[in-house]
C-alpha cells in the first residue's frame, strides 16, 4: 500500500509541527506553465492555490498558437493527462487523469467554463468543444479528492477553462492545414469607464483524415461586465452558442486498419452527428467589506445532439443490441452557485458555498437492423424514449488555518443530496432516483514550508460517484429493484514542490484513491457494469525550467494503476486483481521553446501514453500505446503580425484508439475495433493583433 489508510495526514501534520525551519510563509502546490495573469487578490474569491493539492495552470501563451481539432487536445501539454481520442465526428474524445479512463465508462472529471459547471448528465465533457484556443486565458487542472467546491462528477478532480475577460485587444488567427482544415478565430476586447466587453467568433472546417470524416463547426461568445467606481462590485453576463455538423467514419477491424487506416466502411456511409450547445450565465462579485466577499452565479446550459452511428457490419446481433442506432439527447441544466468568504485574520479564513442544479432531460435511442443502404428513418425497435430529471443541492464549508508562518491547514466538509424521476414514454413506466441521502465528503489538507523554495503538502478527502442514465439502476423502476449506495472515493496524496533554481519549478506527488461500489456505464449499449471496490494509485513527477532567456524546458512522467479489488462479471467470474480497462500505466510529456532570434521562436513537444487492457477480464491483450512529437515555429513580422508553422506527429508514427466490441458481434466473434489517428500533418497560421 502507498499509504496507511486514513490517519496519515494527521500523522504528517503532527510531525511537521515539530520541525524547525526558516520563518517563511506557507507555500502552495501549484505549477504554472506559461504566463497566467491570475490576480492574487487578498480580498477576492479564494484561488485554486488554497486547495493544497496538485494544481497545474497552462497559460495563454502556450495555448493561442496551437492547431487542434478540439480544445480538450490542449491538455496534452499538461502532466498526467490521458487523452482518449475516439475521433468519431462530434464524439471526438476527452481528457482525464488520476487513472480515470475517457471512454465514457466512468466519467470522473468535473468541467467548468468560467466557473460554470459544464458536464452533460452522464458526466461527459462535451461542452469543452464550445471553447477555441484564442479565447482562452488559462486552463486549470485540480487533481484529487479534497476540493470541496464541487460535488457532482468531481470524483478525481476538475478542469477549469477560463476565458478572457476585460482588456483592450483585437486578435485574429487564420489557419490552413492537412486534410483541407480551415479555421478562423477572432477575439475582441474593449474596456472603458467600468464597462468591459469581450466577443469571440470561430469557425473550423475539415475533410478529416479518414474517408467520411468531414465536419463543420462554429462558436459565438460574448461577455458584458460592469464594475463600480471603487471596483467593489462587478456584475455581468456571458453567452455562448455552438454548432457542429460532422460525419462519422466508424470503427475498423484490425485487418481493415492495417490494410487501409483511412478507409470508412460502407455500413458507415450515413453515420453522422448534429450537435448544438448553448450556455448563458449571470455573474456577481461583491466585496462587501475588506473581510467579507461574495460571489454568485446563475446559469443555463442546453445540449442537443442527434447521432447516427453504426458500430459494426454484423447482421446477426440480438434485437436488443443491433449495431445501427440513432440517439437523441436534449438536456437542460439550470443552476445557481453562491460562495461567501470571510477573512477574519491572517491566521483564519472561512469559505463556504451553496449550489442548486435542476436538470430536465430527454433521451431517445432507436435501433435498426443491419442493411445497406439505410437512412435511419425506419427503426426496428425503440429502446429508449425517456424523459427524466436530476436535482442536486450541495453545500460546503472550509477553513484556512495558519497557526505558524510555515504551516497551513485546510479542513473542509461537503454535503450533496440528489432527487429526480423518470418517465419511459413508450411504456408509461415511471421511477424515482435512487435515494442516496446526504452524501458526506470530509476533506483535510496541509502545506508546510521547509524553506523559501520548498513546500511539503498533503491531503486526504472523499468524493463520490452516483449512477447516471435515464433508467435502472439509476432510477427505481420496480419494487424489487436493488438499492444502491453512492460510490465513495477516499483519496490521499503527499507531495513536494520545490524550486531547484530561481527560474525553475518541480513537483513530485504520491497518491492513491480507493472506491466502493464503483459502476461503469457502457455508452454503446446503455447498460451499467459494477466494478465494485477499486484502487487507483500513482506517482507524478514534473519540472519546468527557464534555462536561459532563450530556452525553456519542461517534462513530466506519471505512473498510475487502476485495479479492481472486489467484483464479479454478470456470469460470476471474479474481477479481483484485474486492471480497470482503458487505463494506461504511464503518461509522459516533454517540451522546449527556443528563441533562436528576436523574431523566430521554435518549439518541440512530445507526448507518450502506455498501452492498456480493453476488456474487464484483461484477456484480449493491451492496445493503444502512442509516442508522438509536434514541432512548431513562429516568425514575428511586426508587433501586429506573426506567422505560425506546425507539424504534428513529426515522425509519422501510426496510432489508434482501440476498444473491445463484445456487444455487436455474434457470439464468438467479439474483437478489438480501431479508430486510426492521423499521420504527419502540417499547418500554417497568420496571426493579427490590431
Amino acid at each position: 500500500m502507498l499509504f496507511q489508510q486514513n490517519l496519515w495526514p494527521l500523522a504528517v501534520a503532527s510531525t511537521l509541527s515539530c520541525l524547525h525551519g526558516h520563518a517563511t510563509a506557507a507555500g502552495d502546490s501549484v505549477i504554472t506553465l506559461g504566463e497566467v495573469k491570475v490576480a492574487a487578490d487578498s480580498n477576492g474569491p479564494l484561488p485554486a492555490s488554497s486547495l493544497l493539492t496538485s494544481v497545474d495552470l497552462l497559460g495563454a501563451d502556450k495555448i493561442e498558437d496551437q492547431n487542434v481539432n478540439n480544445s480538450w487536445e490542449l491538455l496534452g501539454k499538461m502532466p498526467g493527462i490521458q487523452l482518449t481520442e475516439t475521433r468519431m465526428g462530434a464524439e471526438s474524445g476527452k481528457p482525464t487523469f488520476r487513472a480515470f479512463n475517457g471512454e465514457g465508462y466512468i466519467n470522473g472529471i468535473k468541467v467548468l467554463i468560467d466557473g460554470i459547471p459544464s458536464n452533460v448528465n452522464s458526466g461527459n465533457q462535451r461542452f469543452i468543444d464550445m471553447i477555441f484556443p484564442l479565447e482562452l486565458d488559462y486552463i486549470e487542472v485540480v487533481r484529487g479528492t479534497n476540493d470541496p467546491r464541487y460535488g457532482l462528477h468531481n470524483i478525481g478532480g476538475n478542469l477549469q477553462f477560463a476565458t478572457r475577460q476585460g482588456g483592450n485587444y483585437n486578435d485574429s488567427r487564420f489557419s490552413y492545414g492537412s486534410h483541407a482544415t480551415r479555421e478562423v478565430q477572432w477575439a475582441l476586447g474593449r474596456e472603458s469607464g467600468g464597462l468591459a466587453q469581450n466577443y469571440f467568433i470561430a469557425k473550423q472546417d475539415s475533410n478529416g483524415y479518414r474517408q467520411h470524416s468531414a465536419y463543420e463547426k462554429y462558436t459565438l461568445g460574448g461577455k458584458w461586465f460592469v464594475s463600480s467606481a471603487d471596483q467593489s462590485v462587478k456584475a455581468g453576463v456571458v453567452a455562448r452558442l455552438y454548432s457542429n455538423q460532422a460525419q462519422e467514419p466508424g470503427f475498423l477491424t484490425a485487418t481493415q486498419a492495417a490494410n487501409d487506416p483511412r478507409q470508412s466502411g460502407a455500413h458507415n456511409a450515413n453515420d453522422g452527428d448534429s450537435r448544438d450547445m448553448k450556455q448563458l450565465s449571470a455573474h456577481l462579485d461583491w466585496q462587501i467589506t475588506p473581510q467579507w466577499q461574495t460571489s454568485q452565479k446563475v446559469y443555463f446550459n442546453h445540449y442537443s445532439d442527434d447521432r447516427r452511428v453504426t458500430f459494426s457490419n454484423s447482421a446477426t446481433s440480438s434485437l436488443n443490441n443491433l449495431p445501427r442506432q440513432r440517439r437523441f439527447w436534449d438536456e437542460n441544466q439550470t443552476g445557481w452557485l453562491g460562495t461567501m468568504t470571510w477573512r477574519a485574520s491572517p491566521a483564519l479564513v472561512l469559505d463556504g458555498g451553496l449550489n442548486v442544479e435542476r436538470q430536465k432531460n430527454l433521451y431517445q435511442r432507436y435501433r435498426f437492423a443491419y442493411a445497406l443502404p439505410t437512412n435511419f428513418s425506419q427503426p426496428t425497435t425503440t429502446s429508449n424514449d425517456d424523459q427524466y430529471s436530476l436535482n442536486n443541492v450541495g453545500a460546503y464549508l472550509q477553513a484556512i488555518l495558519q497557526p505558524t508562518a510555515q504551516l497551513k491547514l485546510v479542513p473542509g466538509l461537503r454535503l450533496d443530496r440528489f432527487s429526480g424521476d423518470t418517465l419511459v414514454r413508450n411504456t408509461g413506466a415511471r421511477g424515482s432516483l435512487q435515494d442516496y441521502g446526504w452524501i458526506k465528503q470530509p476533506k483535510l489538507s496541509l502545506v508546510y514550508s521547509l524553506d523559501a523554495h520548498t513546500s511539503l503538502y498533503a491531503n486526504w478527502g472523499r468524493s463520490f460517484q452516483i449512477l447516471t442514465g435515464s433508467r435502472a439502476p439509476a432510477y427505481l423502476m420496480t419494487a424489487s429493484q436493488a438499492q444502491f449506495a453512492p460510490s465513495l472515493n477516499t483519496g490521499s496524496e503527499i507531495g513536494l514542490k520545490f524550486k531547484p533554481t530561481p527560474q525553475s519549478d518541480a513537483r513530485v506527488a504520491l497518491w492513491r484513491q480507493e472506491a466502493t461500489n464503483e459502476v461503469a456505464n457502457m455508452p454503446s449499449t446503455g447498460t451499467t457494469v459494477g466494478l465494485g471496490q477499486t484502487l487507483r494509485k500513482g506517482l507524478d513527477l514534473q519540472a519546468s525550467a527557464r534555462v536561459s532567456p532563450q530556452l525553456q524546458l519542461w517534462a513530466s512522467h506519471s505512473l498510475q494503476e487502476a485495479k479492481v479489488l472486489s467484483a464479479f462479471t454478470a456470469s460470476g467470474v471474479s474481477l479481483a486483481g484485474k486492471e480497470v480497462f482503458a487505463t494506461p500505466r504511464r503518461i509522459s510529456t516533454v517540451g522546449l521553446e527556443y528563441l533562436a532570434h528576436e523574431k523566430l521562436r521554435l518549439g518541440l513537444q512530445g507526448r507518450a501514453q502506455g498501452d492498456y487492457f480493453i476488456d474487464d477480464l484483461n484477456a484480449q491483450g493491451k492496445f493503444g500505446a502512442l509516442l508522438t512529437f509536434d514541432a512548431s515555429a513562429r516568425y514575428t513580422v511586426s508587433p501586429q503580425v506573426s506567422v505560425d508553422f506546425q507539424i504534428k506527429n513529426l515522425a509519422n508514427r501510426s496510432q489508434a484508439y482501440v476498444w473491445y466490441d463484445n456487444f455487436f458481434w455474434p457470439a464468438g466473434s467479439a474483437q478489438p475495433m480501431y479508430s486510426p489517428g492521423a499521420g504527419r500533418t502540417a499547418f500554417v497560421a497568420l496571426n493579427l493583433k490590431l
